[in-house]
């Protein structure tokens, strides 16, 4: 059985896996989190005021977790690879959770977010995940767009979601189509 023919089972705690792969469309370089990109990527979330503020051990332990899955975007712009955005997911059986997405601001609107995740989706769907959820502050209108342009759907709202800014969030559904469904 090939890797592409993994039957998946709510057992199934398989990792993603597979070698980093080139967007040329954002022209970066997306591969798994590896423990050398946690300064990178906590500067990242501190640059982005819209997104959840997570500890260095929060990373640490869903890189950890047979069902969780972080990815990076590299950049090749300069003389050495620079992280210039990250995507944080978990899934459980049939379905996973974006839990966090960020790109350096000044590699913003480049394409960044959608590479992470286009390549989140393919890794995701060869692990037997069906749908993509997620929350975002009904404020960010470029997430808003973002998730809109690659075909998630609205499902509905959550009340005072986020305590500190007392906002809403917005929670999307993307569904992976299967070939031959």
């Amino acid at each position: 059985m090939s890797k592409s023919d993994t039957v998946f089972s709510p057992d199934n705690t398989q990792k993603p896996s597979g070698p980093s792969v080139f967007d040329a469309a954002a022209g970066v370089r997306l591969r798994l989190f590896s423990q050398g990109d946690l300064n990178s990527i906590l500067e990242i979330q501190n640059a982005s005021k819209a997104i959840a503020a997570w500890r260095a051990c929060d990373y640490e332990q869903l890189a950890a977790d047979p069902r969780g899955m972080i990815l990076v975007a590299e950049s090749d712009a300069r003389m050495l690879p620079e992280i210039v955005g990250f995507s944080a997911f978990h899934r459980i059986d049939r379905e996973s959770e974006l839990w966090n997405i960020a790109v350096e601001p000044g590699h913003r609107r480049k394409g960044v977010a959608r590479a992470l995740l286009r390549e989140a989706c393919r890794r995701l769907s060869g692990l037997g995940v069906h749908w993509l959820f997620l929350e975002v502050r009904e404020s960010n209108l470029p997430a808003v767009e973002l998730y809109r342009s690659f075909g998630f759907v609205l499902l509905g709202r959550r009340k005072d979601y986020y305590l500190k800014y007392k906002e809403d969030a917005l929670v999307f559904v993307y569904k992976f189509i299967k070939p031959g469904s």
